[in-house]
């Protein structure tokens, strides 16, 4: 099965045709052809099973034969995280939250953050890449990047969770995620949130929490409390 992703398509559509450079890389590339099927999602659920039907020119055109939705985990996962300083690194995490159905992403400038900038747009491209390997139907939000302290004055409804290195009273992160609210986790760089900030996540209202006694990297901490929440949830 190969999974296309389609933002436009929506549910109850027949046909549809593709941009001139999609129908490119489908017709040329993958060397598609009429009456071959293939698979659309708009990334809001809706899997499209579709024919090739017609080929105008260098457009490629498809009929809807059947759609189906998933409905979305009953709790949402998202993640506040700095990005590091290797690109790739976060990207790597990007790619595999969203294997496990992370629902957002924040990248947060922090004081010790490695990398102060960062394009949206190249972040958008990945975790679309990554949903359609994994052939999942949900596509991940890719917020835009915000400093910590304009962060943690927003609202969120759920549970606020602050995973940092200090010493202090922390609960496991399994004993932290409540299964019946939604989670946001907050994940620092690789030289951890300043005392400051620790001090200004608590009283916005965020909870201390521990991934274990091992000092581990950025993309790997924020992995593993995204696969631990998902656990607690029952998504995998």
């Amino acid at each position: 099965m190969q999974l296309f992703y389609e933002p436009q398509i929506e549910s109850g559509i027949r046909s549809f045709t593709f941009s001139k450079a999609e129908s490119k890389h489908i017709l040329k590339v993958l060397r598609k052809k009429s009456g071959d099927q293939i698979f659309l999602t708009n990334g809001k659920g809706f899997l499209f099973e579709c024919e090739i039907m017609t080929q105008f020119g260098s457009l490629c055109e498809v009929t809807v034969k059947q759609e189906s939705y998933t409905t979305p985990n009953s709790k949402e996962v998202h993640m506040a995280v700095c990005p590091t300083k290797q690109t790739d690194r976060f990207e790597w995490f990007l790619e595999k939250a969203t294997e496990l159905g992370i629902t957002s992403i924040t990248p947060i400038r922090a004081a010790r953050s490695e990398r102060k900038d960062i394009k949206t747009e190249r972040l958008e491209k990945i975790v679309q890449s990554a949903m359609k390997q994994s052939l999942r139907t949900y596509l991940p939000a890719i917020l835009e990047t915000c400093a910590l302290s304009d962060f943690l004055k927003q609202e969120f409804n759920g549970s606020k969770l602050l995973a940092h290195c200090e010493k202090g009273e922390k609960l496991s992160i399994l004993q932290a995620v409540d299964p019946e609210k939604n989670t946001l986790i907050l994940i620092g760089p690789e030289g951890d949130f300043s005392d400051q900030e620790i001090d200004m996540a608590l009283k916005n209202g965020f909870k201390p929490v521990t991934l274990g006694d091992q000092r581990l990297r950025t993309e790997t901490a924020a992995l593993l409390a995204c696969a631990l929440t998902n656990s607690v949830y029952g998504s995998f």
